[in-house]
């Protein structure tokens, strides 16, 4: 069954007074539970279409729907009620507390008391910050990280169908962005909310990613598919330059070990190794592999759900897991007629 669309945009185009244009005829798609990731070098208009959907910027032409509604005839100040908003610095109210801050939305649309505040606790504890610690505390006495999460937990007050983010983990510290990173994959996971993310790190798109849309200049839409298919095959050349170098070592972080790029758990040599787990990241087993003894001849055990070993795997093995992985995603409906290249030689390279 296809994927429900949840927001639709039409031939959007946004132009300024100048003659500039921002975003040029984009139709793109956003499906229920998803998170679509918004990628491009700077000017592409990926925050300018992100905040066309909560009508923050005006769009000059095309339809913009949520749920089925024209959002472009919709009273504004009631759609953004509707749609959660997390931008890089927050925004909290510096005056208003933690509680008052996640309960905005809330009493803007004439919650009660009780109803609020259960609320706030369940959102608070949904991500990681306990009420009884937390509710009373103002905006500077949170880290930068503290904050971002406060930010997660208004945007989603009122459940909304759609949470916009926009550079949402960018103000932070490389080490921690990592940890909001793996806590939003959580909440997200948790409440199933339909996600826009922008981003100008790929690696960062990649990983939260359930589909990249890659824009260029103008709002032009390049790619849009899986993470797998847009690092393993590019649909163009402006793709191909945004993502870089580097494309194969951000699969082995994408793609999973499984049964088929195992060989026999009789070739493990004895004292057997630590084992990585059936359906590990490739990165894992890659890191695995290379920190093996000589005496393990190469090969980790590899075990299942159980706990039993189920094969063993190799470097050899990793690299089939690697093709098999970019053979797969060549069949993503956002992977343009791409014609297979050798990953040694450059990941995917496609002929034209």
């Amino acid at each position: 069954m296809a994927a429900r669309t949840v927001i639709e945009l039409d031939t959007v185009r946004k132009t300024y007074g100048d003659g500039t244009v921002a975003v040029a005829g984009l139709s793109l798609a956003v499906h229920e539970h998803e998170v679509l990731a918004l990628v491009g070098p700077s000017g592409c208009g990926k925050s300018t279409t992100l905040r066309m959907v909560n009508r923050l910027v005006e769009p000059t032409s095309g339809r913009i729907l949520l749920d089925g509604e024209d959002v472009t005839t919709a009273d504004p100040v009631a759609l953004r009620r509707r749609i959660g908003y997390v931008i890089q610095n927050v925004g909290l109210f510096p005056h208003r507390t933690v509680e008052a801050n996640i309960a905005t939305v809330p009493g803007l649309l004439g919650w009660d008391r009780a109803r609020t505040r259960a609320r706030v606790a369940e959102l608070l504890d949904l991500v990681g910050l306990p009420a009884a610690t937390y509710a009373k505390r103002y905006p500077h006495e949170l880290s930068g990280g503290e904050r971002q999460r406060i930010g997660v937990a208004r945007a989603l007050a009122t459940d909304p169908p759609v949470l916009l983010m926009d550079e949402p983990f960018g103000a932070v510290d490389p080490e921690f962005r990592r940890h909001l990173q793996t806590e939003f994959q959580r909440i997200q996971r948790e409440t199933g909310t339909t996600v826009i993310l922008v981003t100008h790190d790929i690696d960062e798109a990649a990983r939260l990613g359930d589909r990249i849309a890659v824009l260029s200049r103008g709002g032009v839409l390049e790619q849009v598919a899986s993470p797998l298919a847009v690092l393993a095959h590019p649909a163009s050349e402006r793709v191909r330059d945004f993502i870089g170098d580097g494309s194969a070592s951000r699969m082995l972080a994408l793609a999973q070990v499984q049964a088929a790029d195992l060989e026999g758990a009789e070739r493990i040599v004895q004292p057997a190794p630590a084992p990585v787990r059936l359906g590990a990241r490739l990165t894992d087993a890659f890191e695995a592999v290379a920190a093996l003894p000589g005496s393990a001849m190469g090969r980790v055990p590899v075990v299942g759900e159980s706990g039993d070993v189920v094969g063993s795997l190799t470097a050899d093995g990793i690299l089939g897991a690697l093709r098999r992985a970019a053979d797969a995603s060549a069949t993503d409906p956002g992977v343009a007629e791409v014609q297979g290249a050798d990953l040694e030689d450059a990941p995917g390279r496609r002929a034209v």
